[in-house]
């Protein structure tokens, strides 16, 4: 029988770490997000409902990252793409943290997150095309605009009405004054880099329902940078696509056999493609949402948490699953490999 008491002894941090993930080899558990380095392929983070793991070598050794940060989950992680050693990590419930040095500590930045009695759940973390300082937040309670890197948040909801929550939001790569939201009131459209906000529901929402605040669910909005007013959204009743700025929206994939959708990503360099993922597993559109394919093959849990693309080969995908860890491809979906959460070797 193992002396785990010299082990923990010699090796705390190491052996916490596996008794966390049940085994050294492997994880059952959730993971709820994935954040990829912009430029290094190799380097990524992943959020369970714990904490926040970091790979310098593709996911074969782990590191725990979490030190400075609350017990509060996290949910949202994004990497600054002009200076990647900064991270930022939203919370359910303690607001934003950031981390200057790659995630080795991280400090609160809530200042005008926090509400009289709640302090923000934060959904999404979206930083502006070519800033490091310009970065919105979708949260608890409502849009949330930084212009200093997160030293001070200022909530952008003029036009938003029977709003509870925002859950997502994208800004345009192309035009970055002209940003979608996912709300608990359905979607939400600025042209003015959110001082201003106007509904576009026409098509998401039946109209008998559309004053409804909780009628939709929507979970995640991506914008194509392919095509000009062209934007996706998913929900927990279905997924959508405009061709005209949110003016109409038409469903698509009624044919995929879960319409309670997770996530939702497009191919940052082919036109048309786009991955969502649902309670059955992943599956892609070649033809801007038309048809659609299965892409599970070497999933071993189908209930995916957490979807993304690769920025600088889009053949590589990573997704998070409820109870079996994370899973990687290197071939666009046609075979996925389980990553496993080995941690680092670590020193006496």
């Amino acid at each position: 029988m193992p002396n785990y008491e010299s082990t923990l002894t010699r090796f705390p941090s190491i052996l916490v770490f596996c008794l966390i993930l049940s085994a050294c080899g492997g994880s059952g558990e959730p993971v709820v997000e994935i954040a990829l380095h912009p430029t290094k392929p190799d380097l990524l983070y992943i959020a369970t409902n714990d904490y926040i793991y970091k790979t310098r070598d593709s996911g074969k050794t782990w590191t725990n990252v979490s030190k400075g940060m609350t017990h509060s989950r996290v949910i949202s992680l994004a990497v600054d793409p002009l200076l990647p050693a900064n991270v930022y990590a939203g919370t359910k419930g303690d607001a934003i943290f950031k981390s200057f040095n790659g995630g080795h500590q991280w400090i609160s930045q809530r200042k005008g997150l926090e509400g009289v009695t709640i302090t923000s759940v934060v959904h999404e973390i979206k930083f502006v095309p070519g800033s490091s300082q310009h970065i919105f937040a979708a949260t608890s309670m409502g849009v949330f605009e930084t212009e200093n890197a997160g030293e001070t948040w200022a909530k952008r909801m003029e036009g938003m009405i029977e709003v509870l929550m925002v859950v997502t939001i994208d800004v345009d790569p192309n035009q970055p004054q002209t940003l979608y939201a996912g709300t608990s009131g359905g979607v939400y459209r600025s042209l003015d880099g959110a001082k201003t906000w106007i509904k576009v529901n026409n098509g998401l929402v039946p109209p008998d329902v559309l004053k409804s605040s909780r009628a939709l669910g929507v979970v995640k909005i991506k914008i194509d940078r392919h095509a000009p007013h062209t934007v996706y959204t998913a929900t927990l009743k279905g997924l959508y696509k405009t061709t005209d700025g949110g003016e109409s929206w038409q469903r698509i994939g009624e044919s995929l056999p879960d319409q309670f959708f997770s996530d939702l990503i497009l191919d940052p360099m082919t036109p048309g493609v786009v991955f969502v993922a649902s309670r059955a597993g992943v599956h892609t559109s070649r033809d801007g949402g038309q048809t659609w394919d299965a892409v599970n093959e070497g999933l071993t849990n189908l209930n995916i948490r957490a979807l993304v693309i690769s920025p600088t080969d889009p053949s590589t995908l990573y997704v998070g699953t409820n109870r079996a860890g994370l899973f990687r491809t290197n071939n666009g979906g046609r075979l996925w490999e389980p990553v496993p959460l080995t941690p680092a070797p670590q020193s006496p």
